[in-house]
């Protein structure tokens, strides 16, 4: 038996290695939550995919930044002597984080390729490139930069959210993406190391959610390291220019999708330096569901999915006593909220995927409306909380945005 379950953990981490996007679909589904609380096996359309030959080969593309700034990006390896790996006994918690940024010179820094082991997926289709420059200077002209960290799905990369990410970055924040070590599919650290998914068949979401909570506490206190001069990385590479005095760390949001999103809560009740937080459709678990929250966090749903359907949100909800909101997102699908509504319908074949799943996981909505959308409330609600300017765009429904529907 345990022979079976290292085999299809190896096969699972051997998928998810495959792509970041494509381990959201193999940890977070293509239904809004783990709805046991416990983790499961791949479904058959992300087996088949390793198969399947791709619909359109060629390289895939994210949409382009529309802040004013260019982005800048750099991976730091992370340990935390304190802690010991909650999945692996005998190893000190390690994590690989990328840092987001605006940036400047950036025509002189090679363009960042998405942080995953493999670039290639089924059929020769290649994963985009994206707007980050590694290692540019950071861009004098932001000023200080307010903090936003990601988390991805279950299973999932740090690289599934970079269509919101290095938006949020041209628009002025540091944004950092991390990976969950032994959670992630895979994560490779300097050198070419691979840690693998290692999470026991069955382990709690709760646990999981509090794992990720832990993680987040230590990164921020790296981040405030940082901007005290602390170069917080193992191999101590050089950080990019300017980028220790820019670090604002009186100012840190926290969003996160699917599991990631679930996250938040735990993460803002175990550091209270997190200011604002928001949730993806990911679903609720544990004791943080019932703890009063004074900060502002915003809900953010799909069309089939949002506190009227969703227990966990409703009891949320009435404990939250800061800003609230729960917007819905009319035609999108559990997987429009990571950079799978974008790159699926590129290639469909190359993920295992035919037209009328695309429909069932990602809904009916643009594509690229969808991500404009979302690119577009995030930052407002980031903006509002962590830089103090209003946008009307979150008192009401907006004719601008008819997709968004406010959940009274």
């Amino acid at each position: 038996m345990k022979h079976a379950r290292r085999r299809h953990s190896r096969l699972r981490a051997r998928v998810a290695g495959t792509t970041g996007t494509l381990a959201v679909v193999l940890g977070a589904g293509v239904a809004p939550a783990v709805a046991a609380g416990k983790s499961t096996g791949a479904p058959i359309t992300a087996t088949a995919a390793l198969n399947e030959a791709p619909q359109a080969p060629g390289q895939l593309t994210l949409p382009a930044p529309t802040g004013r700034y260019r982005v800048g990006t750099v991976d730091l390896h992370l340990r935390d002597s304190k802690r010991m790996d909650p999945w692996v006994p005998g190893q000190q918690r390690e994590l690989m984080v990328s840092l987001w940024y605006p940036a400047t010179h950036t025509s002189r820094y090679p363009a960042a390729l998405l942080p995953n082991s493999q670039q290639v997926l089924p059929g020769g289709v290649t994963l985009p490139t994206t707007a980050g420059h590694t290692g540019a200077p950071v861009d004098h002209r932001a000023g200080k930069l307010p903090v936003v960290l990601y988390s991805p799905g279950l299973h999932g990369s740090r690289a599934s959210g970079t269509a919101l990410v290095q938006d949020l970055a041209s628009r002025g924040y540091l944004v950092v993406t991390i990976d969950h070590t032994h959670d992630s599919g895979d994560v490779v650290f300097p050198g070419g190391r691979h840690e693998v998914n290692t999470m026991p068949l069955g382990s709690h979401s709760s646990h999981t959610i509090a794992i990720r909570a832990a993680d987040t506490h230590f990164i921020i206190d790296q981040l405030a390291a940082m901007a005290h001069g602390h170069n917080p990385d193992v191999e101590h590479q050089p950080l990019p220019h300017r980028l220790s005095q820019a670090v604002d760390i009186n100012h840190i949001g926290m969003f996160g999708a699917s599991l990631g999103g679930g996250a938040v809560p735990a993460a803002m009740h175990a550091d209270s330096r997190i200011r604002a937080g928001a949730n993806l459709d990911g679903q609720l678990f544990g004791s943080e569901i019932d703890k009063p929250l004074n900060r502002p966090f915003l809900l953010f749903s799909s069309e089939h999915h949002n506190r009227n359907s969703d227990q966990s949100w409703a009891r949320f909800w009435s404990h939250l006593h800061g800003e609230r909101l729960d917007l819905k997102l009319r035609g999108s699908g559990h997987n429009s909220f990571v950079d799978n509504q974008v790159l699926f319908p590129q290639a469909p074949g190359a993920f295992g995927l035919a037209p009328p799943q695309l429909e069932q996981i990602l809904g009916t909505i643009d594509p690229n409306r969808s991500i404009e959308i979302q690119r577009t409330y995030l930052a407002a609600f980031f903006d509002k909380h962590l830089r103090h300017q209003h946008n009307h765009l979150l008192d009401d429904r907006s004719r601008h945005y008819p997709e968004v529907d406010f959940v009274r």
